[in-house]
């Protein structure tokens, strides 16, 4: 079984990827609504939340993890693995796309507050950078994506990139963002999206080719919530397009 944990249920965007490649393996998807959002906690309580997950996971049997939230990965990942021997995908902004396919694009980074703020985003930012890029922090996005309220997302959206003029290209720095393309194109036009979800899928499947763990299974996906919101499962089953059994 794999295990994939968010915050909430951003993290379908890569199950969902995860899906297209390895469509037979049998999923467990972790959403911590208790705490979340993410991007407004500290490192050590992150830390805390994380480990926590990582242990549940792990005593469910699951052969690899998959942290499906850019903060989380951008903060937590090194002490995860540090900490445990199981094998620990991180996901982050797709922002070395940008480098390596689009340079010259003029872009734009959409991400949660945490992200922008931790360390390994800098450094990201800084080792890629285009001199072509803005950053913009959008703190209570993934809490209004949850709530599927799309009028409501347009009017934020609106609100915080409207300034931004002229942009290209957009890298998709929380694993909720992909959910609202749409809605990021009505207020900056046609721009191209990146985002990490291809990358940590063919990772995944690469890891568990090499250690001979890959399975044929029924494709079951198992859904938990720390809040055990029945909300939140019915919309996650809705996102993932899958039956509930």
């Amino acid at each position: 079984m794999i295990g994939i944990f968010d915050s909430g249920l951003g993290g379908v965007t890569i199950l969902k990827e995860l899906i297209k490649i390895l469509p037979r393996e049998n999923y467990l998807y972790y959403a911590d609504s208790l705490h979340s959002p993410y991007g407004d906690k500290t490192k050590e309580e992150l830390e805390e939340y994380t480990s926590n997950i990582v242990e549940y996971l792990i005593n469910k049997n699951c052969k690899i993890i998959i942290i499906a939230c850019n903060t989380a990965s951008l903060v937590c990942k090194e002490y995860l693995r540090k900490k445990y021997k199981i094998p620990i995908i991180a996901t982050e902004p797709a922002y070395k796309m940008i480098y390596d396919h689009n340079r010259d694009s003029k872009t734009l980074i959409i991400a949660t507050q945490g992200t922008v703020n931790s360390q390994n985003f800098q450094e990201l930012v800084k080792k890629y950078d285009n001199k072509k890029t803005e950053i913009c922090a959008c703190s209570g996005l993934a809490d209004l994506i949850e709530e599927q309220d799309s009028k409501k997302i347009v009017e934020y959206l609106k609100e915080k990139l409207t300034k931004y003029k002229d942009i290209e290209s957009v890298v998709l720095g929380c694993t909720h963002y992909p959910l609202i393309k749409e809605e990021i194109k009505e207020v900056l036009g046609n721009v191209k999206f990146y985002d990490g979800g291809m990358g940590v899928s063919k990772q995944a499947k690469e890891i568990l080719k090499k250690k001979n763990k890959l399975e044929e299974n029924t494709g079951k996906i198992t859904f938990v919530d720390s809040s055990q919101s029945e909300k939140k499962e019915n919309l996650f089953f809705k996102l993932v397009n899958y039956s509930k059994i």
